[in-house]
């Protein structure tokens, strides 16, 4: 004979409610976690970059903020890019046959950690994007900082669509180019080979990363959209609206990019 066990629904509520508890809090120390990485980053940059290129000392003092700021973008987007691309296709998180979970709605203590980071990243750039306002980024760095928080935070809160927040976080691999190129050019090394092989790079890694990538996650929405339609709702008019945004403004700074290769190219084939 098989003995019962009867657990009261109030316990049980609040069981759930600890557990709730729990990922909030999880989730809060990860965003503080995000914030305290930019800062130490920041004043790490500040530090040793003296050390190590003779061009800081010759910086103007709203240069070596851009110089710093530049090192924790830099470093957020190396650990996102690695932490996506090991959910994506290493781990069987989102495999198609490794869980009965609907793929929209799988999630992870290493997912939930990732998403927690990039918000308190997120938050400060754009704090300090605000503050030194346009000198760090004009509106359209805004837009986009604010609609990245704003789809991670839905996702977090709601468990659901995170497959396609880290397809876009790894996006921000793109971002280390972009600031090598900066650094170069304020550097004076525009004529450098490195610039030019930097441009190359930054040109191609663009199009995969930001282009491809957008094309083969609007493909993958179309193709599990019976699961993508019950995300809950206003998530999943976010997903449907969102990333066309996002989608919208790397194809206008796509062309920006092949353009001033473009240049750059036609400038280094001139001199030689």
């Amino acid at each position: 004979m098989m003995l019962g066990l009867h657990v009261p629904a109030g316990l049980m509520m609040n069981l759930a409610g600890h557990a709730n508890l729990s990922k909030e809090m999880h989730c809060l120390v990860c965003v503080f976690s995000g914030f305290m990485m930019c800062k130490i980053v920041y004043d790490i940059t500040g530090v040793i970059s003296p050390l190590f290129f003779k061009e800081y000392a010759k910086l103007s003092s709203a240069q070596k903020i851009e110089w710093n700021n530049r090192g924790f973008s830099t470093f957020h987007a190396i650990a996102v890019a690695v932490v996506s691309l090991y959910l994506l296709l290493v781990s069987d998180l989102f495999s198609e046959s490794s869980q009965s979970e609907l793929i929209v709605n799988r999630t992870s203590n290493l997912s939930d950690s990732i998403l927690g980071v990039s918000v308190g990243y997120f938050l400060s750039d754009l704090a300090m994007i605000l503050y030194h306002f346009p000198a760090l980024g004009g509106m359209e760095y805004m837009l986009h900082h604010g609609l990245s928080m704003f789809a991670i935070i839905q996702s977090i809160i709601s468990g659901q669509a995170v497959i396609y927040i880290l397809m876009v976080l790894f996006t921000e691999s793109t971002t280390p180019f972009v600031n090598l190129r900066w650094y170069l050019d304020v550097a004076g090394k525009k004529s450098s080979k490195l610039y030019i092989g930097n441009g190359v790079a930054l040109f191609f890694g663009w199009l995969v990363a930001r282009i491809l990538l957008f094309i083969y996650f609007f493909f993958h929405m179309y193709v599990h959209f019976d699961q993508v339609k019950k995300i809950y709702p206003f998530g999943f008019y976010s997903v449907l609206t969102v990333p066309p945004a996002l989608a919208v403004m790397n194809v206008v700074w796509f062309w920006k990019i092949s353009r001033g290769l473009v240049k750059t190219l036609k400038k280094a084939r001139y001199s030689a």
